[in-house]
């Protein structure tokens, strides 16, 4: 019972990592062929960045909603994010106020 269970985590963590490659390869190859105007290059790296960020976590941190340890992972995640995004946003806000106020 407990060999079906690693295998299927291993089996897990192999699709992780052939997405992650693939997800990888793509904006890579884009930037090195130059086959889209830049606007559309920055939009598929920001997409495959985004896909990947999901497939790291659905894949390798294990974060799911289905149990109780699975909604406290997720419910400390979006606690850290909402930290984060104000500690980066109030610094660009101050920023750009010294910057404004500086000038004379």
């Amino acid at each position: 019972m407990s060999n079906q269970h690693v295998d299927t985590g291993k089996k897990d963590y192999v699709k992780g990592f052939i997405l992650s490659l693939i997800l990888t390869a793509i904006p890579f190859y884009f930037v090195a062929a130059q086959t889209l105007p830049a606007a559309a290059t920055y939009a598929v790296m920001f997409g495959c960045a985004l896909v990947q960020v999901f497939v790291h976590f659905a894949y390798f941190l294990h974060m799911e909603t289905r149990t109780d340890e699975g909604r406290w992972n997720f419910v400390s995640l979006m606690f850290t994010a909402i930290v984060v995004l104000i500690l980066i946003g109030g610094s660009i806000w101050i920023m750009w106020n010294l910057n404004v106020n500086m000038k004379m």
